[in-house]
């Protein structure tokens, strides 16, 4: 099994840090990995209990979850970088399956679907850039990297909840795939905000995503 660096962002998160850390542990008991915390600023001590109990732990400043886990990719020292939730609605205990599909498939981003797409907003997104791109649940971001192929991204839009990685992939034809999972219970306060708010800020993001797919061809 290859080495792992295993990612997640945060913003008033304390008390999940602790057991997500534990549980990641756990899952990668047999695989050599780090566990890298990129913390937006948090005023709830999140970034303090992350650097007891994580590898790295990294403050940034009003950076969004996009530019949050390109920081932490980028701090990543393993070739092979798993990104997922601090709240663990994605279960660690798949990360071992999904690096053996992403190994045996010899893909370069792996994505982990859920198999109910619980808001509206990323419905839509499903059936629109995800029909494009290849990927139905284009805002998971329980995913599966090589590192590498990500040094030179420059996302163009402030926030894309991690979207743009994967318009970023798809224009320079990197190998996708999907790795589909039953979805445990929802967190109660979502961090993108609640149900009305979450969907206007995904269809937002997701109407300037598809336009820019929609002038820009993969490359040769």
């Amino acid at each position: 099994m290859t080495r792992v660096s295993v990612v997640t962002t945060t913003y008033n998160e304390r008390e999940y840090v602790r057991p997500f850390v534990e549980r990641v542990r756990q899952a990668l008991r047999e695989v050599e990995h780090e566990i890298i915390i990129v913390d937006d600023s948090s005023p709830d001590g999140t970034y303090e209990e992350a650097c007891k109990w994580a590898d790295k732990a990294l403050l940034v400043k009003n950076a969004g979850q996009t530019i949050g886990l390109l920081t932490g990719l980028r701090a990543a020292k393993y070739p092979i970088v798993v990104t997922l939730d601090i709240d663990l609605e994605n279960p660690p205990e798949l990360i071992p399956g999904m690096l053996n599909v992403f190994l045996e498939k010899n893909l370069d981003l792996l994505v982990a679907c859920r198999t109910i797409i619980p808001r509206i907003s990323e419905r839509f997104t499903s059936k629109t850039i995800g029909r494009i791109v290849g990927i139905r649940d284009f805002y998971s971001n329980f995913r599966v990297y090589r590192r590498d192929l990500f040094k030179d991204f420059k996302p163009r839009f402030k926030e894309s909840f991690g979207g743009e990685f994967i318009v970023y992939a798809w224009i320079n034809k990197y190998r996708l795939g999907e790795y589909f999972y039953d979805p445990p219970p929802r967190r109660k306060k979502p961090r993108i905000g609640g149900r009305l708010r979450a969907n206007i800020r995904i269809f937002s993001v997701t109407m300037k995503l598809l336009t820019y797919l929609l002038f820009t061809r993969p490359k040769k």
